[in-house]
């Protein structure tokens, strides 16, 4: 797991980023619609949608964006087409594998412009499931980092029936199986805990490390994928070492 968690607390510093600059509405208009049509618009009483709404609150999303987005999802509001999940599946260079998982209410645009990344970068699509095998679906949980006790929080999720806890330098993230995540994220929040992500997560069984060189080129090919529109997450094979960890935050 330590290529997801890497990558987890880079990103987490890049989403404060391009949250002043608003370059994460559409994505997380699409997050709430999408979390409202699965549970219902009540955040109280639909917890996807609760942490969704959240998190557009922390990026300074309008109300009404905010608002329409909800209606969107339960079909009050009909202004465009649906908003409908797909994962595609690629090669990154190096034999590197991705899940990519998109939002989108153009199916055609959305395979067009990460074929389009892909040719660019030397990666190329790969046929439904062979890719996808080499991933387990785990429930994923984050906490912010800061000021809280790692220590006591490994405790709460352990006694709760967490699998692991990964102390990061932006982020706590806390695995679990898929049909705990919501007792664990429960329990978590009882203790006072503030949930930035929960959620069902694809994690690689088996990671492969590569060159600095190599690596960062790969990561390069993940932010062009995740800059897209239509791309939520993208999710790979990649273990990242700390050396590479320290010269893809310097590069960027």
């Amino acid at each position: 797991m330590a290529g997801h968690s890497k990558w987890a607390n880079i990103k987490h510093r890049k989403s404060r980023q391009d949250a002043k600059r608003g370059a994460v509405f559409t994505k997380l208009a699409r997050a709430i619609t999408i979390a409202a049509r699965n549970g219902g618009g009540d955040p109280e009483m639909n917890f996807e949608l609760r942490l969704a709404i959240d998190k557009a609150k922390e990026a300074n999303m309008p109300k009404d964006n905010i608002e329409r987005a909800v209606k969107r999802g339960t079909g009050e509001l009909k202004d465009g087409a649906e908003i409908e999940e797909i994962t595609y599946e690629a090669y990154a260079p190096h034999g590197i594998a991705l899940l990519i998982e998109c939002a989108t209410d153009n199916r055609n645009r959305t395979v067009s412009d990460i074929k389009s990344t892909m040719s660019r970068s030397g990666g190329s699509m790969a046929e439904p499931g062979s890719v996808g095998w080499q991933f387990e679906q785990k429930g994923y949980i984050t906490i912010n980092a800061g000021g809280q006790d790692f220590d006591e929080l490994f405790m709460t999720a352990a006694e709760a029936g967490a699998d692991d806890v990964v102390e990061g330098e932006e982020i706590f993230e806390i695995f679990t199986e898929k049909d705990v995540l919501h007792s664990v994220a429960g329990a978590l929040e009882e203790a006072g805990y503030k949930l930035g992500d929960a959620k069902l997560d694809w994690v690689a069984t088996n990671e492969i490390e590569l060159g600095q060189k190599e690596a960062l080129k790969v990561l390069g090919i993940i932010e062009q994928l995740e800059d897209l529109d239509d791309v939520q997450t993208v999710y790979s094979n990649l273990n990242i070492s700390d050396e590479v960890m320290v010269a893809y935050e310097a590069a960027g």
